[in-house]
């Protein structure tokens, strides 16, 4: 993988916080038992010094994350989303023709390592997520997804639990979208094997509002990458 120049990343940046847009396929931080691979943690260190990432999103979900320039900008970012103060927004595209209108969704969460991740209404922690539907195709619905709570997987797995998977999420039997399902007369050459629209889960941390150190709100807005932007675009044309 290409790894890009953190300065292009950059959607805000003060004395205190940067936000960047994370490209997709780019942990946030070092992984367990990782191979040193290049990651947000790393990138944005060798930008500021002491910068501490904030939050963490999967490493194929793309979008806004914050990260901390100094310790007191660290703290007062955990502060805020321990008291689930900073307002979260991701897109997803989902498999289906589904109706959300602020549908909350209420199911406890049980991580048990190795990135295993269960409803456990017993030893599951509680999980909470507001649904949206944004947008209807015939095939396909695009989703906007609140979490009020930030455990691993949350979004992608209260989707699943609607019969909404996020489209390639393989994890929660998510189907990956290729052309020709949604273009009629589409034909592969000889030979060719046809490559979903998107080689990751569709999920975008599109929006982020938090609190700066002077008590000051940080609106921000992250476009979509490529991907993301060429899904939406192929599903306007073929499926609407």
């Amino acid at each position: 993988m290409k790894y890009p120049n953190f300065k292009d990343l950059i959607l805000f940046e003060n004395n205190d916080f940067i936000v960047i847009n994370k490209p997709p396929f780019l942990a946030s931080l070092d992984e367990r038992g990782g191979n040193g691979e290049t990651n947000v943690l790393r990138l944005a260190k060798q930008y500021s010094h002491d910068a501490q990432v904030c939050h963490r999103l999967d490493k194929e979900t793309s979008g806004a994350l914050i990260i901390a320039k100094n310790p007191e900008g660290y703290r007062h970012a955990s502060m805020q989303f321990e008291r689930r103060k900073v307002n979260k927004t991701y897109h997803a595209v989902v498999d289906g023709h589904v109706i959300f209108d602020k549908l909350l969704v209420d199911l406890p969460i049980l991580n048990d390592g190795n990135k295993n991740v269960t409803i456990d209404r017993a030893e599951g922690k509680r999980a909470e997520t507001v649904f949206d539907s944004l947008k209807y195709y015939k095939h396909y619905t695009l989703v906007e997804c609140k979490p009020i709570t930030g455990r691993m997987h949350q979004i992608r797995i209260h989707l699943a639990t609607q019969r909404a998977a996020i489209v390639g999420d393989e994890m929660y039997r998510g189907k990956p979208v290729f052309l020709s399902s949604i273009k009629r007369g589409y034909k592969l050459t000889k030979g060719e094997e046809e490559q979903p629209i998107m080689k990751r889960f569709a999920l975008h941390a599109k929006h982020l509002v938090f609190k700066g150190l002077d008590d000051q709100e940080i609106v921000i807005d992250a476009p979509y990458p490529k991907d993301f932007a060429t899904l939406i675009k192929l599903l306007d044309k073929f499926d609407a």
